[in-house]
């Protein structure tokens, strides 16, 4: 945690005038009343109040490098001074915004005994009046610097959470992105694999035999050529992702077609789920079907989290050479509870995170947003004749 020196902020133009304004007014209060009374007792004392006056005046500027030892100088001088009463002010306010009692209590005492003194030598009375006043003006200083340098911490404090907060939240956005980076690059494992060895089958089938006809060569070249276009597409995908180092088990992944099937299982887990297929041309890619399908997934995730019973619609469109559109629907929640005795799942907040990843790799977009009571989550992801 950062000290009571450290907490003090730099001071501008404008912060600098309106010190030098209170100093002023400080100095006004006490000396203008007793400056007459002064002059008369001699001359050579005006002039020495005026003169260290001056002094404490500038030697007040140093206060944040001294603030203990300027602060029982100018409480020292203001025995003599009444001008120098505005600096030792502010010299008191300094040193009680570090908050350390001995300190208070030895420039309060100098200070206090400076307040009574001053007056008492120049007018050779001292009042009940006096005696309070003075008291009252160096508790109000100490209180006011002591607030001062409480607010300080306070915003210190609040600084530190709120850049903590930054970077954690920062780090996890990071984590996140990495870890759908090594999915990703896990799923299309196996894909690759597929495709492949499927090229080098029928390319070694081509070098080996030498029966085939001109029509089965070309019908071989032409499953090549598709196939090694296959390839392309999913490398693109994932080209810059790192795979992890451990391999982890490689699973089956979903394509286009197991859409229905998993919006049947949501249906038959709770409330309906609403399917609208108007994807023309036949099925997507399967590595375009795979980011629908896990954007569909994540999107009726959310609806069971925060609207149990609402019903979800799953809206599907778009052809070749005009990408695909995904769009979940969900009304907000409205106060509707799961089951007694049954727990809301809690949400890391990064879903989203990793499937606008995933969406980018693809070279399209996700967004969410909430349309007349409703949470959408849409998605856009080309698809290349």
């Amino acid at each position: 945690m950062d000290r009571p020196d450290d907490l003090q902020p730099r001071l501008g133009l404008w912060s600098h005038v309106w010190r030098l304004a209170l100093m002023l007014v400080g100095s006004a209060m006490v000396w203008i009343d007793l400056a007459g009374e002064e002059s008369a007792r001699s001359q050579l004392w005006l002039l020495g109040d005026a003169l260290l006056g001056l002094g404490c005046y500038v030697l007040v500027f140093y206060r944040r490098r001294h603030p203990l030892g300027i602060a029982l100088i100018t409480g020292v001088v203001g025995l003599v001074s009444g001008i120098t009463a505005g600096p030792a002010m502010l010299a008191l306010a300094s040193v009680a915004t570090r908050r350390r009692t001995k300190e208070l209590v030895a420039a309060g005492l100098v200070n206090y005994i400076a307040g009574l003194l001053y007056p008492a030598l120049v007018s050779h009375r001292l009042t009940m009046f006096d005696v309070v006043a003075t008291a009252i003006v160096c508790a109000t200083i100490l209180a006011w610097g002591m607030y001062i340098g409480s607010r300080r911490e306070l915003v210190a404090t609040l600084r530190h959470r709120a850049e903590s907060a930054e970077k954690e939240q920062a780090l996890r956005v990071a984590q996140a992105r990495d870890h759908e980076r090594h999915a990703i690059a896990r799923e299309m494992h196996d894909v690759l694999a597929h495709r492949i060895s499927q090229i080098s089958m029928h390319a070694g089938a081509l070098g080996f035999r030498d029966d085939l006809s001109a029509e089965q060569m070309r019908a071989s070249a032409s499953v090549i050529q598709e196939k090694a276009h296959e390839a392309l597409t999913d490398l693109r995908a994932v080209l810059g992702v790192l795979r992890d180092a451990d391999g982890g088990q490689l699973t089956p992944q979903p394509t286009y077609a197991d859409v229905a099937a998993l919006v049947a299982e949501a249906s038959a887990a709770g409330p309906a789920v609403r399917l609208t297929d108007e994807v023309r041309d036949g099925p997507p890619p399967e590595a375009i079907g795979r980011t629908a399908y896990r954007i569909v997934q994540e999107g009726l995730t959310n609806a069971r989290k925060h609207a149990p019973a609402a019903v979800a619609e799953v809206h599907l469109s778009g052809k070749p050479g005009a990408g695909l559109t995904i769009e979940v629907r969900n009304p907000l929640g409205f106060g509707v509870l799961a089951e007694p005795g049954t727990a809301t799942p809690p949400g890391s907040g990064l879903g989203l995170v990793g499937l606008a990843e995933r969406a980018a790799l693809s070279g399209g977009r996700l967004e969410h947003t909430v349309e007349r009571g409703h949470f959408v989550l849409r998605a856009w992801i080309p698809w290349a004749v």
